[in-house]
């Protein structure tokens, strides 16, 4: 039984347009993310993911397998087969350009404190956090 995983924090800022937001919320409501997207996230080893809003600034936590390799893995998600084409479909929202990847919108973030902290991580390498049972 696994012990660990990673979680790597990310941000990205959608266009300041009320109702570019308000459709960005619907698009990402239950149910209406495409099931693709969904499964090829799981199948480069993103075990969950939440994002969170304030106006127009996002805040992503995924969690992934212990071993995950963030750039290999989002380059293996780029190249799955609809990716692309919900990055163009998602790109109206964001304040990035249309033809960008995943990985060149969402930008990492450095941890900078954790309650009871004993170590350092590299954003890029995302933080090791402890399975709780």
């Amino acid at each position: 039984m696994k012990t660990h995983y990673r979680r790597f924090c990310k941000t990205l800022t959608l266009k300041d347009d009320p109702e570019l937001i308000k459709k960005y919320r619907e698009v990402h409501s239950i149910g209406k993310v495409w099931p693709d997207i969904l499964q090829g996230m799981k199948e480069v080893g993103i075990i969950d993911m939440e994002i969170y809003i304030r106006g127009s600034r996002l805040f992503m936590i995924m969690d992934t397998v212990e071993d995950f390799d963030h750039e290999k893995a989002m380059g293996k998600l780029a190249r799955k087969p609809r990716q692309a084409e919900w990055e163009v479909y998602v790109s109206r929202f964001q304040d990035t350009s249309p033809d960008a990847t995943a990985d060149a919108k969402w930008q990492l973030m450095e941890r900078i404190f954790e309650m009871d902290q004993e170590k350092e991580y590299e954003a890029i390498k995302g933080q090791l956090k402890r399975i709780k049972s």
